[in-house]
């Protein structure tokens, strides 16, 4: 699924083009090789540098199940982007499905995969879709 809207716009263009400098940052200072906790420690350091509005470890809510907080979406920028940073061998279909869910809960249109294991770093724009 393409990562537009349906006017075929790309979906916060400028934001997503910050943060994935910032991921940029991250992978080219720490590598391929930290732990998930290392690389969002030094996420959250560059968004507070750079003044972007951030939620880290966001408790998102179960639909039909009150008082719930199982789910935690690694990063939520501006209350626009959701952020889901993976530190492992290769990106799943569960990885996929996890954002997916996340998306669903919070109501955001935007996630970013981000696995910091690969050589190169590739951040996987994913619409939340529509129910």
């Amino acid at each position: 699924m393409h990562a537009n809207d349906t006017n075929g716009k790309i979906l916060y263009r400028d934001l997503s083009y910050r943060i994935n400098g910032l991921l940029f940052d991250v992978h080219n200072e720490l590598g391929r090789y930290c732990r998930e906790k290392q690389y969002g420690d030094a996420l959250e350091h560059l968004l507070k540098e750079k003044e972007i509005t951030f939620e880290r470890e966001k408790a998102l809510p179960i639909p039909l199940i009150e008082n719930t907080e199982t789910n935690k979406a690694d990063f939520v920028i501006e209350n626009s982007i959701l952020l889901e940073l993976k530190a492992k061998p290769i990106v799943t279909k569960e990885d996929y499905s996890q954002i997916q869910r996340y998306l669903q809960a919070s109501k955001i249109k935007l996630g970013l995969l981000i696995n910091f294991r690969s050589k190169y770093l590739r951040p996987i724009r994913i619409i939340r879709f529509n129910s």
